[in-house]
């Protein structure tokens, strides 16, 4: 039997910028206040913690910062795929050593490879440690659809114990095929429920970066059995979600944290700072929601 390494929201936690470089003052501030809201685990050094513009050496130093801060009190997820197997091996390694609770294992992107590339290289990724691995499926950056059959043969491995599944088409499937034991986490923010009430375990999730407790509240109030509150909640989310991905991700939750006076720093290049008009309406979004006077 696989034990789940959370149920609820993780959040997909952004990684604070300052003219220094990684300001980590304000993520030791970030991961008390994540715990103090309710969120259920941290995912660091995730598309949104801008992984992919982060040094080997930072993104190394980032999760074993958040190992240590966080202390057991909730689980600690590391991104540490990569289109080079070798070098998530030794990513994935390197957070093993460290203490981590659990890795996040993108599909690789740019290289293309085929369903049997994908297993072989998963495969490789979970001989090489213990840790327990989420497989992450996200077609929209990687241009590649990993199939549930695909998932099923690589959820026979004793490590690999989720997925973190962005096409939803994909999710009746995963829970068909792959039985109770292998937790499904929807990548998409508007989609929490329905996943859920399909048999998901919960979300890794960008909107959690500003509302931490209302992501958790989402699949608490489903298992709890107020399905009207479940829902009243997963509605009210839309047009925030909405604007928080009217721009490439982070960039808009990064934008919107400043508005909300949390200092995060912008994203690192290529990433911009948001075109005056989408800002506007992320203002909106959140100014509606409640967040923003």
């Amino acid at each position: 039997m696989k034990k789940k390494i959370f149920e609820g929201s993780g959040v997909a936690i952004i990684t604070p910028f300052n003219d220094k470089g990684i300001d980590y003052n304000k993520f030791e501030e970030l991961i008390e206040w994540h715990i103090s809201e309710g969120t259920d685990a941290i995912i660091v050094c995730g598309t949104t913690g801008e992984s992919a513009t982060l040094p080997i050496e930072d993104h190394k130093h980032l999760i074993k910062f958040c190992v240590e801060k966080v202390n057991h009190r909730i689980p600690v997820i590391a991104g540490t795929g990569s289109n080079d197997t070798h070098h998530a091996i030794n990513t994935s390694q390197y957070a093993e050593s460290v203490g981590v609770d659990g890795l996040l294992s993108v599909v690789p992107y740019y290289n293309k490879p085929t369903q049997k590339g994908l297993y072989a290289h998963f495969e490789a990724i979970a001989n090489s440690v213990k840790t327990p691995i989420i497989l992450y499926n996200v077609p929209g950056r990687t241009m590649l659809d990993m199939s549930p059959q695909i998932v099923k043969a690589l959820s026979q491995m004793d490590n690999i114990v989720a997925i973190k599944e962005c096409n939803f088409n994909h999710v009746g499937e995963l829970r068909h095929l792959c039985g109770p034991d292998f937790a499904i986490y929807s990548g998409e923010d508007d989609k929490v429920l329905p996943l859920v009430a399909m048999g998901g375990q919960g979300v890794i999730s960008v909107m959690a970066n500003i509302i931490p407790k209302d992501t958790h509240d989402i699949y608490a109030h489903f298992m709890a059995g107020n399905i009207e509150a479940a829902r009243a909640l997963q509605l009210k989310v839309l047009d925030l979600v909405k604007a928080l991905f009217i721009e490439a991700s982070p960039s808009p939750v990064k934008e919107a944290m400043n508005l909300l006076g949390m200092n995060v720093g912008h994203c690192r290049l290529p990433l911009v700072p948001m075109e005056p008009c989408n800002k506007e309406l992320l203002e909106k979004a959140l100014k509606d929601y409640g967040l923003l006077k």
